[in-house]
């Protein structure tokens, strides 16, 4: 066995704690008598499970989501297997035998896994209703199937299409998932996402499962006071480089620089999460020092101009400005996306 000590990475992913308990908090208090969960799927939206789910469950979160079952063992870790669901439910006796032995309840989806549930023995679960976004749950003629009767429910659940919208679709779902609440026992129902928490109570039920916003994600405008920043990424610069009028940076040479200049070779890019789409569009910083990118992002690496912060060297870090928000209006990228294309690269 290899006792080599690896060196500390070349990015990092700074979680704000703090921060991350207040949005839950705030999401809470925002789902009226309404209780808040967590959706903490794809490795809490990229943030680390490890890292997430204890801050949440100190905060007093209770319920959590995750969509395959792979990412259940990681959540167990922190977490009773009773306080656990599994989205995308399961789709072999595989899947069942494993929801069995962890005692994580499963979302049951269709008329096929309820039957797959029921002829294993079955026991606690969960049902998705299929309100209108078309995805996973079970289609509204199929809630009075002799199956569905026979399934000990604990949590009812849809999922709202358009809630970061002012969108007709909302009341149309609201309404039917208001009829499956009213034709099937549940011990709790779920239906508001992050945006949907700020359309009403009429939306909250037992249960809303905010994904988005606990990350400091704000799909709506009404979150824009109670949610803030979670993870802020930072790169150290491992080359400094002189350039001449007339040398350019990086693929396809987009940019020549006019005048000498000194410029930072960044360790980042495609590679952690930070795409091609922001080439020529923002900076990265320095305490308050803005450094404009130059050239094109690469798979490993960024450029950036250093003229407004001469004193700096190789392995010294930059912060990558990441409030949601703005930087899905620089990149082009959804907010979604922007955390969960981190990459495995970042210390966390």
């Amino acid at each position: 066995m290899r006792t080599d000590r690896l060196p500390p990475p070349s990015l990092r992913l700074d979680l704000d704690a703090e921060a991350l308990a207040g949005n839950w908090r705030a999401l809470d208090r925002l789902s009226g008598n309404a209780s808040a969960g967590a959706a903490v799927k794809a490795n809490a939206y990229g943030l680390g499970v490890e890292a997430v789910v204890p801050v949440l469950h100190e905060a007093g979160c209770r319920d959590f989501f995750v969509a395959h079952w792979g990412e259940v063992a990681g959540v167990l870790d922190h977490v009773p297997p009773q306080q656990l669901s599994v989205l995308h439910g399961p789709i072999t006796g595989e899947d069942v035998a494993y929801a069995l032995a962890t005692g994580v309840r499963p979302v049951l989806n269709s008329l096929f896994q309820a039957r797959l549930w029921l002829d294993s023995g079955g026991g606690p679960c969960d049902l998705m209703v299929d309100s209108g976004i078309n995805r996973l749950g079970l289609p509204v003629d199929a809630l009075g199937d002799p199956l569905v009767a026979r399934l000990e429910i604990d949590t009812l659940l849809s999922h709202l299409a358009s809630a970061d919208e002012d969108s007709p679709q909302n009341a149309r779902q609201l309404s039917r998932f208001s009829q499956a609440c009213a034709l099937i026992p549940a011990r709790r129902r779920s239906f508001a996402n992050s945006a949907g928490i700020t359309l009403g109570n009429d939306y909250a039920f037992d249960l809303t499962r905010p994904g988005l916003s606990l990350y400091g994600g704000i799909p709506r405008d009404e979150l824009a006071g109670s949610i803030r920043q979670v993870a802020r990424p930072h790169a150290a610069i491992i080359q400094l480089r002189q350039l001449s009028p007339g040398d350019s940076v990086g693929y396809n040479a987009v940019f020549t620089a006019e005048r000498a200049m000194t410029v930072g070779v960044v360790s980042l890019g495609y590679a952690d999460g930070f795409l091609r789409c922001w080439s020529g569009k923002g900076a990265l910083r320095h305490g308050d020092t803005s450094l404009p990118l130059l050239g094109r992002v690469s798979m490993d690496m960024v450029v950036v101009d250093l003229t407004a912060a001469p004193g700096l060297a190789e392995g010294d870090w930059l912060e990558v400005p990441y409030a949601l928000p703005e930087a899905a209006k620089k990149s082009g990228l959804s907010q979604y996306e922007l955390l969960t294309l981190l990459g495995q690269r970042y210390s966390r």
